[in-house]
């Protein structure tokens, strides 16, 4: 639809509201505003036109404000029970730093209401100064309206998410389906990470199957929108709506989880008693390197790298590793320090202490790229062992992550 075409048609604006549920309470919290123009052969979604930089700036900033100037009279009676998550191009917003847009707000909401407004923004297409947007969105703050940030992947700053303080992070899990959940995990695992460390919380976008719904849900996320769960409607719906189908749903989860867990326990306990059983008996150390080849032999099924390192976090044997079919030596890694590592000499000292097997979190192994995840114990004469699983056997036991 070209811009002539939207121009003309401003008067004919449908104003949708999208329901945003809540994973804790099971119930809508929250709107998303909608803004499309349908004709008869078509319907074009506004927020793609506010995006289009082909449009001037003035037209797309006039067509923005039409829309929230039309869905906060509609839901003005809401606002007292839900919030609104309202578009916020921060192109457009600071054309003149905010100005229009946060005077539109005032106008419009009552300002102990503005608490319950949050401004959806694509951070990743701003093309101006970071701390300029930073300032005003500061000052918007300071009267309670929040910021969520849209489609957060790997083409989002590090540094906007952080000066940006949003209250919600937004995925698109539009693309996933049951055949690349293992590939997403890692894009999953950061942003939750992440998402703790800010303060934020994590909402699941355009949920279009039961599956995309429990992935969100097993990774963290607190808010869910999309079609499987409601279509944007020009009318609000009960809170209440589908409070039981969630919780039903959510129940299923919990159950197949626990399985998951359970199973997964019994796997790791498994190998972290095949690994002591077999260091027991061989008792390896740093100064016989050939008892540490002989563990590796003995490790075969799972291991791919085996080392010893001391309590200063200096490796004192050589890898042992496992490639093109055999087990070799690489006496290049002698003397290089892990103590760089999180929790690296935190874990030395769990280990000393407690008499315990640690198994890491999964990452990518710097050398092949693969997912792995170190075991590692602490051996007599202040000396560690860390062994390096392979991801197929990760993989095969349900133990990735």
């Amino acid at each position: 639809m070209d811009v002539l075409h939207v121009l003309d048609k401003l008067d004919t604006i449908e104003i949708l509201f999208e329901p945003i549920y809540s994973g804790d309470e099971h119930s809508i919290v929250a709107y998303k505003v909608v803004g499309r123009i349908a004709d008869q052969t078509s319907t074009f979604d506004l927020e793609d036109f506010t995006y289009n930089e082909e449009v001037p700036e003035d037209i797309r900033a006039e067509v923005e404000r039409l829309i929230i100037r039309q869905s906060i009279v509609i839901a003005k009676q809401e606002l007292l029970d839900v919030e609104l998550y309202i578009p916020c191009n921060p192109n457009l917003l600071m054309i003149d730093y905010g100005e229009s847009y946060f005077a539109l707000l005032k106008e419009l909401v009552a300002e102990n209401h503005m608490e319950q407004l949050t401004l959806v923004m694509n951070e990743h297409c701003y093309k101006g100064d970071i701390m300029q947007l930073h300032h005003v969105v500061k000052y918007m703050k300071t009267y309670g309206v929040k910021v969520a940030l849209n489609n957060i992947a790997s083409h989002s700053q590090l540094n906007s998410i952080l000066l940006l303080e949003p209250s919600v992070l937004i995925i698109n899990v539009r693309q996933l389906n049951y055949h690349n959940w293992g590939a997403q995990n890692h894009v999953f695992t950061t942003l939750r990470t992440l998402a703790l460390k800010i303060g934020a919380s994590l909402m699941v976008s355009d949920v279009d199957t039961v599956y995309q719904l429990q992935h969100g849900w097993k990774n963290g996320a607190r808010y869910y929108k999309g079609a499987y769960l409601e279509k944007p409607s020009k009318t609000f719906i009960p809170r209440d709506t589908l409070k039981s189908r969630f919780r039903d749903e959510c129940e299923q989860f919990i159950a197949t989880e626990k399985k998951l867990v359970k199973q997964r326990y019994q796997a790791i306990k498994t190998l972290e008693r095949e690994v002591y059983t077999n260091v027991e008996e061989v008792g390896p150390t740093s100064s016989h390197v050939e008892k540490l080849v002989s563990l590796a032999k003995k490790l075969q099924p799972f291991a791919f790298r085996l080392y010893i390192c001391n309590g200063e976090g200096f490796q004192t044997t050589p890898n042992i590793m496992w490639r093109d079919e055999a087990w070799v030596i690489q006496q290049e890694a002698l003397q290089k320090n892990w103590s760089w590592r999180p929790y690296f000499l935190e874990n030395l000292l769990k280990m000393r202490q407690d008499h315990l097997v640690e198994l890491s979190n999964a990452y990518s192994d710097i050398e092949t790229g693969e997912l792995t995840r170190t075991l590692s114990l602490a051996l007599p004469n202040n000396e560690y062992l860390f062994i390096d699983i392979s991801y197929s056997y990760l993989y095969e036991h349900n133990i990735v992550n």
